[in-house]
């Protein structure tokens, strides 16, 4: 009306509009069933919808609450207000270790109890580390254990506790964290109140220092210290292997071919007062006195191959395990498959090793055949033994496994030991390679 265009019909088209341009007439002004579903409200802009004028629809509906601060925050500031606690509780520890232990060292009790404490301060250092990786997520690893049951006796084990830097570096971390855990604590909680829009990067802040501080005199010796650490270890055992080989040739030569030289000296004086009274009984003993001497001889020629057989010096180890392997019970195949020979050490070690195996085989193993593999892969020497017995070797079971393994270790060798019940057994052992010096 006022333009002169008779009214459109009920939900007809409008007269002008062509029914293309009616629907996207319709498609722009209809309200959205997203905008029904809201009571009309237009989130992006708070005005009301074609549907929220009546007051008939539900609340606004609000985002849900949300914390103040992310989890990694929390964590960090719940390490920064454990800090004071700690920090007091590992301070009076270490003035208490240092004060008492030096005093003490002027007596018998002195040293111990530091070697002691050493090894607490080691606990605690694990404990912070734990802490450490729960709260900061500082990935430090755990440094290694003190060999102490490879030490040796009682004063050598006190001396590698005494000289263990990580339990040092523990004392040192609890004895410069007080002042430290006091200002976090302080400015953690003050902050909590106060400073609460900037606790984050506060926070981040002196965590990063403290990240800093487990890394550098929390985390494990490095790789020297840790070497030196097993060299010292295993210096001990070269020693103690070598004390035992003495004692073990002495008690050959005293129960062995000395008896015989004595049995022998003793039948020649008497076949001597029998010479002119009864020649006959004196040419006996002189004969029994012969085979004395020969099995003097022989057990002496054993005695000295124990010790270091002249065919490994003069022909390497294919000949000489050959010879090792003649004398078991069980038949034995050899293959040495080396284009040249190792230093006499690293040899004479592979062929101790091989001989006490064989011993075994002997024995222990019940085998029907055994065989013997010797190669050089890069670097090391690999020694092989493999039996059919009837298996269940281990290395402590009594049978020299443990002293064997003992006696590689401390050349940087390992030994392994695979035997099922019921067989087969197959023991491998290697070691470094080293050039031989003419």
């Amino acid at each position: 009306m006022g333009w002169g265009f008779p009214p459109a019909a009920e939900g007809g088209v409008p007269h002008g509009v062509d029914g293309a341009a009616h629907g996207r007439l319709i498609s722009m002004t209809a309200p959205s069933p997203a905008a029904d579903r809201t009571g009309g409200t237009d989130e992006r802009d708070g005005r009301a919808g074609d549907g929220g004028h009546d007051g008939h629809d539900g609340p606004h509906r609000l985002p849900p609450p949300r914390p103040a601060y992310e989890a990694h925050t929390w964590k960090e500031i719940a390490y920064l207000l454990l800090n004071l606690p700690v920090a007091l509780f590992g301070f009076a520890y270490a003035v208490t270790v240092l004060v008492a232990g030096g005093t003490l060292t002027l007596t018998v009790i002195g040293l111990p109890l530091l070697a002691l404490s050493l090894l607490g301060a080691r606990q605690l250092g694990k404990l912070e580390r734990a802490r450490a990786r729960k709260l900061l997520g500082v990935r430090v690893e755990e440094p290694s254990p003190l060999p102490l049951a490879k030490g040796g006796g009682p004063v050598q084990r006190l001396w590698m506790a005494l000289k263990d830097p990580v339990g040092w570096r523990t004392l040192l971390y609890d004895a410069i964290r007080l002042p430290w855990g006091v200002l976090t604590f302080c400015t953690v909680l003050v902050s909590l109140f106060v400073l609460w829009p900037v606790l984050p990067y506060l926070a981040r802040g002196m965590a990063n220092l403290d990240r800093a501080m487990v890394r550098g005199l929390l985390s494990p010796s490095d790789e020297l210290e840790r070497r030196i650490a097993e060299l010292e270890s295993d210096r001990g055992i070269v020693v103690d292997t070598a004390a035992a080989d003495l004692r073990r040739i002495e008690r050959d030569l005293h129960d062995g071919a000395q008896a015989r030289l004595v049995n022998l000296a003793m039948g020649l004086g008497l076949a001597k007062e029998k010479l002119l009274e009864d020649p006959d009984a004196a040419a006996a003993m002189v004969d029994e006195a012969h085979g004395e001497v020969k099995l003097a001889l022989q057990e002496l020629r054993d005695l000295a191959r124990g010790i270091h057989p002249a065919v490994l010096t003069d022909r390497g180890l294919d000949a000489a395990l050959s010879a090792v392997a003649s004398r078991c019970t069980v038949p034995v195949t050899v293959t040495v498959d080396l284009s040249a020979r190792p230093a006499a050490a690293i040899e004479g070690i592979a062929y101790f090793t091989v001989s006490e195996l064989l011993q075994n085989i002997s024995k222990h193993s019940g085998a029907r055949s055994a065989s013997v593999d010797v190669w050089r892969s890069q670097d090391r020497l690999l020694i092989q033994v493999r039996d059919d017995g009837r298996g269940g070797a281990r290395l402590d079971g009594g049978s020299g496994m443990r002293g064997l393994a003992d006696r590689l270790g401390a050349v940087d060798g390992l030994f392994v030991v695979d035997s099922p019940a019921g067989g087969p057994t197959v023991v491998t052992a290697e070691l470094p390679w080293r050039d031989r010096q003419e």
